[in-house]
């Protein structure tokens, strides 16, 4: 398990108030930061939670609603380990050149659902697949969403996949899944920021 000193204190990114939540490759910094993140919420791995306290980093979970339906009690340890609970639509379609109306329910309605579950309403949003329009944007913002996020490295089965280079550089977002090699992936992923130098921040600090 790679062990990691606290993050810096955050500087925060400026984000557009137009109407419509932009939609982040990145974080735009300067400092030796990069961001986990973990989706969907299908594969429950128990040992998720002692493995989030051990490593005492924080994460940003992007939940899909009926992923979690099945078990919702799941997620609190891993709450209660430091994650933070985001928005990742209701069903999971890919929601590029859908209606407004079909991508405002599936954002709203997740967001409304995960408040109901942990106490706590997303203010961010990962499109499923990462695959969004400019309609997407502008439901998101009329959800209560600051930004939506795509990613800059994948982690599946172990191995970390890097869309430029081959290494995380500063304020780089790492998407990896609930899967049933969650932990290889997790560990995975901080042996990557280690080596980068970097140190696991927390997204929501950046875009408050």
């Amino acid at each position: 398990m790679p062990t990691f000193g606290p993050a810096p204190e955050p500087v925060l990114i400026s984000l557009p108030r137009d109407g419509s939540a932009p939609y982040l490759h990145r974080i735009e910094t300067t400092q030796k930061v990069a961001f986990l993140t973990i989706d969907d919420g299908f594969t429950k791995s128990p040992e998720a939670a002692a493995l989030l306290r051990t490593a005492n980093v924080p994460v940003t979970l992007f939940l899909t609603t009926d992923a979690v339906r099945d078990n919702p009690d799941y997620f609190k340890p891993l709450i209660d380990a430091g994650a933070v609970v985001e928005a990742h639509t209701i069903s999971h379609p890919d929601l590029r050149g859908k209606p407004y109306a079909v991508q405002k329910r599936e954002i709203c309605g997740s967001a409304d659902k995960l408040a109901a579950w942990y106490g706590r309403r997303p203010v961010l949003f990962r499109p499923p697949f990462g695959s969004e329009d400019a309609t997407t944007r502008r439901a998101a913002a009329d959800c209560g969403m600051k930004a939506s996020f795509m990613w800059r490295e994948t982690v599946d089965k172990g191995k970390v996949r890097y869309q430029e280079g081959k290494q995380v550089q500063p304020g780089d977002i790492i998407l990896m899944h609930f899967r049933p090699a969650f932990v290889k992936d997790f560990l995975a992923a901080l042996r990557a920021i280690r080596k980068a130098g970097l140190t696991p921040a927390l997204l929501e600090d950046y875009v408050r």
